[in-house]
């Protein structure tokens, strides 16, 4: 083995054994410079730039991974949001069709729910099951009954063509009608298009629809299932009341409060009606996004590990490497630690330039996907035509000061090296 880069000439060694004592002077600092800026070894160099590949990809992968989850987790939850709310409040019986049994609130409890903290806003809905028979084709479907003061806003991002009903007609209103477009490519049917829809009551009931709008939900058990029409028209067809209605859905400002507002509104609705979250309707969904997490953790792991363990065997050739400077800085009077702190400043420069480029990597990779969506997925699979990405600042910053950490204190393991090294040996050492 060559001998180190690092020379000490005899007229300067009184000198830098004064210096070794002096606080002032942060020697390992001053010699972890030298050795990662200056040093010419090709093959440290090598296993150097590897360590720092494994801390980029690793510090890349974690970035995206966590982005990604959040995203989908995000998207998905939007998706059955947007369609049925947060909470539902529905009468209390046996009933479990989508046929509703009729209810009315009292206009002061309803008030009551529209101030509660963390209620957003509580709007009326009806649903009943009907046929619709077009171009010598049938399709079941849920006709979803909703009225003037529906918040269209996240349907109106789902919309691939025409409007949503339009209320200030009422008479008009009862004869539009948005279908999915999974049911519009199914029966062949356009906006503009008119068609006939059964409904089952003692005797068979049918009713003209126009099409206003097709939506694309991206949730297969939506799209399927419901077309979405005027709750008069089903009040009308179920001989209801005015103020009768099949359910009321409540949207809450802060999803991650869910679960404690569900248990306010459960407390204050009558005994005849019960309520349930967005999370209990659709529990194959929530279910399935919570198992993302634990993919994630794993991922983080995985990757922490693969990047520690490149760190750790290029901290060791690069001791090893040095064993005569480990030698002479013993013998000058230089304690263990210090010689340690010499390696271990030197594995910080290593692990914060993987750390930046692992940032530019995986931020820069997560941006370029938010802008282009040029990652595409499987919508029937994956309820979302692309890969969604969520990066937040505060998640980038966590991932980098925990591999920062978790790497040095790794470290301070074979750093411990140094101390196995006799002063002797090592000068002699070639």
């Amino acid at each position: 083995m060559a001998r180190d880069d690092v020379t000490i000439s005899p007229a300067k060694v009184a000198s830098l054994n004064r210096t070794l004592n002096y606080s002032s002077l942060n020697l390992p600092l001053f010699i972890a410079k030298r050795i990662t800026f200056n040093s010419q070894r090709t093959f440290s160099k090598l296993i150097v730039r590897i360590a720092i590949l494994g801390i980029m990809l690793g510090l890349a992968v974690m970035i995206l991974a966590v982005a990604i989850v959040k995203g989908f987790k995000a998207e998905i939850r939007e998706k059955v949001r947007g369609f049925s709310g947060d909470i539902q409040i529905s009468r209390l019986d046996l009933n479990s069709s989508y046929e509703n049994s009729p209810f009315i609130i009292d206009p002061k409890k309803l008030n009551e729910l529209l101030v509660t903290p963390n209620i957003a806003y509580v709007q009326p809905f009806a649903t009943k099951p009907g046929i619709i028979n077009t171009n010598d084709e049938v399709e079941g479907v849920v006709l979803k009954g909703v009225d003037k003061t529906y918040n269209w806003a996240y349907f109106k991002k789902t919309l691939v063509a025409g409007k949503v009903i339009d209320f200030t007609d009422s008479v008009k209103s009862r004869t539009q009608i948005l279908i999915s477009k999974y049911t519009a490519d199914r029966l062949n049917l356009k906006v503009g298009d008119d068609f006939l829809m059964y409904f089952i009551e003692n005797s068979l009931r049918k009713r003209k629809f126009v099409i206003s709008g097709i939506y694309s939900l991206g949730v297969e058990e939506v799209d399927k299932t419901f077309v979405i029409g005027d709750i008069n028209l089903v009040r009308s067809l179920n001989n209801w009341s005015p103020a009768q209605v099949g359910g009321y859905e409540l949207r809450v400002k802060d999803f991650e409060e869910l679960d404690q507002t569900a248990n306010v509104v459960y407390d204050d609705i009558n005994i005849d009606l019960r309520s349930y979250t967005v999370k209990e309707y659709y529990p194959t969904i929530f279910e399935w996004l919570s198992l993302l997490d634990v993919n994630t953790q794993v991922i983080l792991v995985l990757m922490m590990a693969v990047a520690v363990i490149n760190m750790i065997s290029a901290l060791l050739i690069m001791i090893l490497e040095r064993t005569n400077m480990i030698g002479i800085l013993k013998a000058l009077g230089s304690t263990n630690w210090k010689i340690r702190k010499v390696f271990l400043y030197n594995a910080s420069y290593l692990i914060a330039f993987g750390l930046l480029l692992g940032n530019i990597l995986g931020a820069g990779l997560g941006l370029f996907q938010n802008k282009t969506h040029f990652f595409k997925l499987d919508q029937a699979s994956y309820y979302i035509s692309f890969v969604p990405v969520q990066l937040e600042i505060q998640d980038i910053l966590l991932l980098n000061a925990g591999t920062l950490l978790i790497s040095i204190l790794v470290l301070l393991i074979p750093s411990l090296l140094v101390t196995r090294i006799s002063p002797l040996k090592a000068i002699t050492f070639k």
